[in-house]
């Protein structure tokens, strides 16, 4: 009897975290078919012209027929979306450790940050694109790294420094030093705050490449194909871009959302969804 409950454990484990992943998946399934099945009839009932609003089987007519075009402009779009949020991440992490470890750090960076943030990606654009060349991928990662600096700095600095005070204290009363609290206490406090800016940060950096590549970039560069689409009248293809940008940005986010699973299966959030 014994061995045939424990025999059953592990299917009943399995279904209900099938049911679980099923719960989590088909609601924003079920938006997405109800949105583009609206935005489908619309088009047609009101018979909306395709540079205003094409439908989404216009756009994914386009998107096969450039399929070749925007594989190229999607590597492209990746490698530099990619390269400026890891350079970023890195810079504001560095920086937040600096800030939270000394106050004068602090003071001196975080104003920075913010009237960083405060200025609008397109300022950005023209001056990154003359310093480093408007072909060269670097001057697209720069503008990502002015988009991604902002979000990773404060929310190292809060995750490291937002410890709570009775963990802390508990930590001090055992002699802990230094180098204990921040690693047994304040890293684990800060991997919530930390994955949550680079799952901004993600979405941000699809942003700054697709709007830099606007001011000038090799032909092939996702930014450019849609504005020379848009120029030619051809917008169905540029929707498909913009298709191709969202895909990008939902895939950094998924394998954001993996590693942070992998990096803090003991938080609660973790937990929760698991069960």
């Amino acid at each position: 009897m014994t061995e045939q409950v424990q025999a059953l454990k592990p299917a009943t484990s399995g279904r209900l975290q099938f049911k679980s992943r099923l719960q989590n998946i088909l609601p924003p399934l079920v938006v997405i078919v109800l949105l583009l099945a609206s935005w489908e009839g619309f088009t047609r009932l009101f018979n909306i012209q395709q540079f205003l609003l094409p439908a989404p089987s216009t756009i994914w007519k386009a998107f096969l027929a450039n399929a070749d075009a925007l594989a190229i402009s999607t590597r492209m779009a990746v490698f530099e979306a990619a390269g400026g949020l890891i350079l970023g991440t890195l810079l504001a992490t560095t920086a937040g450790f600096l800030a939270a470890r000394w106050n004068i750090v602090g003071r001196a960076l975080i104003p920075f940050a913010i009237g960083l943030n405060a200025v609008p990606t397109l300022v950005f654009a023209p001056i990154m694109n003359n310093w480093f060349g408007s072909i060269n991928p670097l001057s697209k990662m720069m503008i990502v790294v002015t988009l991604v600096y902002y979000p990773v700095i404060i929310n190292v600095v809060r995750g490291l420094t937002l410890v709570d005070a009775s963990a802390l204290e508990l930590v001090h009363s055992y002699g802990a030093g230094e180098w204990t609290i921040f690693h047994k206490l304040r890293l684990p406090n800060m991997l919530p705050y930390f994955f949550n800016a680079l799952k901004t940060g993600a979405t941000l950096s699809v942003i700054g490449t697709v709007v830099a590549g606007y001011f000038g970039g090799q032909r092939a560069a996702l930014g450019v194909w849609i504005l020379n689409e848009v120029i030619l009248f051809r917008f169905p293809s540029a929707w498909a871009g913009i298709l191709v940008a969202c895909l990008i940005g939902i895939g950094f986010y998924l394998l954001i959302s993996l590693i942070e699973r992998w990096a803090m299966p003991w938080h609660g959030s973790m937990r929760s969804e698991s069960t």
